[in-house]
């Protein structure tokens, strides 16, 4: 079935790019001088987007073609071929970048040439070195959970089409899982398994799926939820709850069913250490993926003592904040924070209502801080922010929040997402610094305007993002509000700063877990005896970091490099720096690495100069 998909899958390429080069012939018309590096980087993007009906769906421009596209009805499915073939097509794509002439380029297109060489070579060293050595089935991104957030959230229902889809997407499940499984087996061959507390998650987690009535199941449950939302019978609804119940008991469970004999499989081989030191070529590979997270040269031992320093900092900063406060710090922040973190004064009461009630001062903290930094920036996005909280299929091992960027067509909106599995999760003194990181100064601020920003070429608004840039601005974002007044007290603040010392923690667990090769309980004494985060958050974040090695890097040292241009900035202008231009300069450009940040306050600066 695989196959005769693929095949389909050809042909339709072939028409939807006949059709694609039409609407950028247009495009280029009105926006791109025909044939320049923004016009092949978007046809790029563009012929990319087609081979995922997963990023048509999340885009949401080209839904009303789906009469031609059917990409509602379609799920990826990635083997090693596919692999393969991605390998060949980054090399020409290289070949391609380099063959357009700088003296041709504007300084914004030269910006964008940079960027995508450097997209590229770290892409195609990744594809070549070390193709297998993530883990494809993981307790917090994995393709077992991946898939139900996307048919619960992403996928749209607003019309009987788009349910009916839904069904389809539900029977392709087992395709998806057979092609999982065949990147299983070629990273089994290569001796590449996760560490054993991944096994145990993962058994959890699928048999939890699989024993779970039709009652509670997310992918019945939502989805009738949505067929409500329409204007149907309930003959029709039956109808599709039946076929939707059908499928879920049949080909998804049997799906299910092929990923979980996997893991009770192969759980014997699990790799005794945590860190990816003991891949083959693992310090290769972790320089890799610090590379490509921070978007510097740093070496893991430079963010390592980079972390130390930056916690000695910012504890001596809350020790001396405590004391004003009149809690005793002897033992410690860590301790002091953890005595904290079990007063009542700051924890919701364990009731039945105690999400919905959460979720709603979550919701009116954003709507505050919305209002309070509007005058700081000359621009604000279009696109709501809604606060929801974790999937309760997920919550266990998810973070503390995450964010969900809006459709393009506005019918989503942005969503950050608030964990509220553990109630100590969610202290109230901690509640404003998720808001700040997650939506407003921090990520939907950020991500929206991107989106929104019709200045910048196709590729440099959706096809290049920087976690570096996008989770080091959310950082920024947390002590930026400190100083623009928006902390409510001093525990606003507390908060901010343990926030703070918890992504400096990063900088240090992450390289010395991957680098020093600290084993995962050494990784875990140290976050919660320096931040005082509960147990159930610190094991969730370093089990994440050892299977996500290198993101967590990116906020601080993304964070500083912001800070670190502000500062230059207002050393060399004076008076005449103007913090609304300076995050206008920072803002408009999409998600660069750090490097082009570097560059373009260079060019602002310059210009500023000269204006003098």
């Amino acid at each position: 079935m695989v196959k005769r998909r693929a095949i389909r899958k050809n042909l339709l390429r072939i028409l939807l790019s006949l059709t694609f080069m039409v609407i950028l012939y247009v495009i280029n018309l009105f926006w791109m001088r025909p044939w320049s590096i923004d016009h092949y980087l978007a046809k790029e993007l563009i012929l990319d987007a087609m081979d995922s009906p997963e990023a048509l769906t999340y885009l949401g421009l080209v839904d009303g073609m789906n009469w031609l596209t059917n990409h509602q009805s379609k799920l990826s499915i990635y083997t090693p071929e596919e692999l393969d073939q991605d390998l060949i097509e980054l090399k020409r794509h290289r070949l391609m970048l380099n063959s357009f002439d700088d003296d041709f380029l504007t300084q914004q297109q030269l910006n964008t040439k940079k960027i995508a060489i450097f997209e590229s070579a770290n892409a195609a060293e990744l594809l070549e070195r070390f193709p297998y050595h993530d883990y494809p089935l993981n307790q917090i991104s994995g393709d077992h959970l991946n898939l139900i957030e996307f048919l619960n959230d992403v996928h749209p229902i607003r019309d009987e089409s788009e349910a009916a889809a839904y069904l389809d997407r539900l029977d392709m499940l087992d395709d998806s899982f057979a092609g999982t499984l065949e990147i299983l087996k070629a990273q089994s061959d290569r001796g590449i398994f996760p560490p054993r507390f991944v096994f145990a998650h993962l058994e959890n987690q699928i048999n939890e799926f699989l024993v779970q009535p039709l009652a509670e199941n997310p992918l019945y449950t939502v989805y009738l939820e949505k067929l409500g939302e329409l204007d149907l019978t309930e003959n029709q609804i039956q109808d599709y709850g039946s076929k939707a119940q059908a499928l879920i008991d049949g080909s998804v469970k049997s799906a299910y069913q092929g990923l979980l004999e996997y893991v009770l499989k192969n759980q014997q081989y699990a790799n005794p250490h945590d860190g990816v030191w003991s891949l083959p070529e693992g310090e290769d590979y972790y320089a890799l993926m610090l590379r490509m997270r921070t978007t510097t040269d740093y070496s893991a031992e430079e963010i390592h003592q980079m972390g130390l320093e930056e916690v000695e900092r910012i504890e001596a900063r809350m020790s001396g904040l405590l004391s004003d406060l009149g809690h005793l710090t002897e033992g410690g922040v860590g301790e002091a924070m953890n005595d904290l973190n079990e007063l009542d004064r700051f924890l919701y009461q364990d009731t039945s209502e105690r999400k919905s009630l959460v979720v709603k001062d979550y919701q009116n903290l954003v709507s505050q801080s919305w209002d309070q930094v509007e005058e700081h920036f000359e621009k604000m996005p279009e696109a709501e922010v809604e606060v929801r909280a974790v999937p309760a299929y997920s919550e266990e091992n998810q973070a503390g929040g995450y964010y969900q960027s809006p459709s393009l067509d506005g019918s989503r909106p942005g969503i950050f997402y608030a964990n509220l599995y553990d109630i100590k999760q969610t202290p109230k003194y901690s509640m404003a610094t998720l808001v700040f990181h997650e939506a407003v100064p921090g990520h939907h601020l950020q991500i929206a305007l991107n989106l929104e920003n019709s200045n910048l070429s196709i590729y440099r608004r959706f096809g290049y993002g920087s976690s570096a840039f996008s989770e080091g601005w959310a950082l920024y974002a947390e002590s930026l509000a400190v100083e623009l007044g928006m902390a409510r007290d001093a525990y606003d603040e507390l908060g901010v700063l343990q926030s703070e010392l918890f992504r400096a923690v990063r900088l240090v667990v992450d390289t010395g877990i991957h680098q020093k090769r600290w084993t995962r309980k050494e990784a875990i004494d140290y976050m919660k005896g320096t931040t005082g985060m509960s147990d159930t958050e610190v094991v969730a974040e370093i089990e994440r970091y050892i299977v996500w090695p290198g993101q967590a890097c990116s906020y601080k040292v993304g964070a500083l490099k912001i800070l670190e241009q502000r500062e230059r900035a207002k050393r060399e202008l004076g008076e005449r720096f103007d913090l609304r231009e300076f995050h206008s300069r920072v803002l408009g450009h999409g998600e660069p690495p750090l490097f082009i940040v570097e560059e373009l306050i260079d060019q602002y600066l310059q210009q500023k100069s000269v204006s003098l």
